[in-house]
């Protein structure tokens, strides 16, 4: 089986891209990255499936190691779809932040960057869990 190293480059320059684009704070540079990605995957998945071959209703007097595995391509039609439905999901997030903070890059939280340098502890009241300390009324638990 040889695999065409053209289709190799194209998968990790996709992939590459995708994963440089997600490290950035825009949003609109993460959604691009994940579709990036996801490309680059679903040629992955295609390069792994195996060489062409002919469909499996071309001729039923062929040797069956001539077909091309259907299974890869069901892979792939689905990753689309999924891709597709997540990016639907991601743009409408980031219309709604827009319309809320009108800006398109994250900003670090002033609480998340001490504790991250330590210089603030969390105190021990928010790490220990009660299991009577809930925002349900205690009907609801029955």
């Amino acid at each position: 089986m040889t695999v065409s190293l053209v289709l190799v480059v194209i998968m990790a320059a996709l992939i590459a891209c995708g994963v440089y684009l997600l490290l950035e704070r825009s949003l609109t540079r993460v959604v691009l990255g994940f579709l990036l990605i996801g490309n680059g995957v679903n040629l992955l998945i295609l390069i792994m499936g195996g060489p062409a071959g002919f469909a499996p209703i071309y001729d039923e007097n062929l040797d069956p190691a001539q077909y091309n595995d259907p299974l890869p391509q069901a892979l792939i039609l689905t990753a689309i779809v999924i891709t597709f439905a997540v990016s639907a999901f991601l743009l409408a997030l980031i219309y709604r932040s827009w319309r809320l903070a009108n800006a398109d890059d994250l900003t670090d939280d002033a609480d998340d960057v001490a504790l991250r340098d330590g210089t603030v502890a969390m105190p021990a009241e928010e790490v220990a869990f009660d299991a009577d300390d809930t925002d349900f009324p205690a009907e609801a638990s029955r």
